[in-house]
């Protein structure tokens, strides 16, 4: 394969990142320039890549053998797990630059930067040359006119970033995977990462939410204020919104509670009654439940919507009425792979499951853990003491709280693959 000769960087965010034997190591999410002290434009000194882990790592320039559209590929030698820090007179240019207002010489008007393209010279140095800027008319800013400059033609790339956007920042991480997107964040500085937040709509900014560490979660919920924090937590899980108002003052908590819809505070609020580490707090209280009348293909249709996480949508759970938690008596819970092998028409009364006793909401994290390892599954019910459900616990909760507290923190310290290396640093 052959590297281009000029490449726009925003267009190597997401990029997979392969090494010379064709595994993928990572994918690309920015690039990493070094300010030079003379007026040459600045010299990129590599590109900064996300590891399976969630862990940012430098890839000197040097160490890449190919750029092609759909993918980077390294040379041979030894991986530098180091998480990436950026140095005092360096940029990325993604974070740094994109959506930066700056002013175009030639027509002396405003303009944001909406790409920023990197060159090779004839000596093999890559440096940032153009500059991909669009016209500022008035509040239509995304309709003005595109100009490729070159870099010295652009006045205000450098500097402080007061007046810094995130329109096309927001674009570039419109693709992302929630977790990947918490990762990102994580990377900003605190009033651009809360700018970002704030632009991200109540259900997007929920999942990002669900993703981030505690600290994260509560200065972000703090920045977007009451009234939207009540909103973005009506989109979250009831778990999940119980784990983070957790982290909160009693009276903080209360403030919330009190703003959100009383339909979705409710199972909140019964949530945060539970003892820590116990099956009540960790279990979500909207499984998919259905009454013994209903039929496999009414189950199938259920565990369907695409709304489901695979760990909830892996079993149905079988109660008398009501079907909101609390439930009537419980029943017993249908497999889906059992759904599957029964015809459409059968009634989930005559195929549920009951031989595995249920999880009592005080059933303590490492029992549950180790019940759902002796049975193989994904979730287990909880049901009270008058044999009702009032939620079930997943295979991913039982994942969260098992973990280490910071396991989502981009600083917690990153297990070694032997051969990969640890040392260095970067350029």
């Amino acid at each position: 394969m052959t590297t281009a000769s000029k490449v726009y960087i925003a267009r190597l965010a997401g990029l997979a990142v392969y090494d010379p034997n064709g595994d993928q190591v990572g994918r690309i999410r920015d690039a990493v320039v070094r300010l030079r002290t003379t007026n040459r434009t600045p010299q990129v000194v590599g590109l900064v890549a996300e590891m399976p882990m969630r862990r940012r790592i430098f890839l000197p320039i040097t160490r890449i053998t190919s750029i092609d559209p759909n993918a980077v590929v390294l040379g041979t030698g030894t991986l530098n797990l180091r998480r990436f820090e950026k140095r005092p007179n360096e940029l990325l240019v993604l974070e740094d630059l994109l959506d930066r207002r700056v002013v175009i010489e030639q027509i002396d008007r405003p303009g944001v930067v909406v790409d920023v393209a990197m060159e090779r010279s004839r000596r093999g140095e890559w440096s940032l040359t153009r500059v991909a800027v669009r016209e500022q008319t008035g509040r239509l800013t995304r309709r003005g006119h595109v100009h490729q400059l070159d870099w010295d033609r652009v006045r205000g790339l450098i500097g402080p970033s007061d007046a810094q956007g995130i329109a096309n920042l927001l674009a570039l991480m419109d693709t992302m995977r929630p977790a990947d997107l918490a990762n990102a964040l994580q990377d900003l500085p605190d009033s651009r990462r809360n700018e970002v937040a704030a632009a991200l709509d109540d259900e997007r900014l929920a999942d990002v939410l669900e993703e981030l560490p505690e600290r994260d979660q509560v200065e972000i919920l703090t920045a977007v204020g009451r009234e939207r924090a009540a909103d973005v937590l009506e989109q979250m899980d009831p778990d999940d919104a119980a784990d983070l108002l957790g982290e909160l003052p009693p009276p903080e908590q209360e403030v919330l509670l009190d703003l959100m819809e009383p339909d979705e505070a409710d199972p909140v609020r019964q949530l945060l009654k539970y003892s820590p580490g116990t099956a009540g707090s960790v279990m979500t209280s909207e499984p998919v439940i259905l009454t013994p009348d209903a039929t496999v293909a009414e189950a199938l249709a259920r565990i369907r919507e695409p709304q489901l996480s695979p760990a909830i949508a892996a079993q149905v759970f079988v109660t008398r009425p009501p079907m909101a938690t609390p439930t009537g008596r419980y029943l017993g819970m249908v497999h889906f792979q059992r759904l599957l092998r029964e015809p459409p028409a059968e009634i989930l009364g005559g195929v549920v499951d009951n031989d595995i006793d249920p999880l009592q909401p005080t059933t303590p994290l490492p029992e549950i853990t180790r019940r759902m390892a002796t049975y193989d599954l994904v979730a287990m019910p909880v049901i009270d003491a008058a044999n009702r459900l009032v939620g079930a616990v997943t295979v991913d909760d039982v994942l969260d709280h098992s973990l280490p507290p910071d396991w989502r923190d981009r600083d917690a310290p990153l297990p070694i693959t032997p051969g990969t290396g640890t040392g260095g640093g970067h350029g």
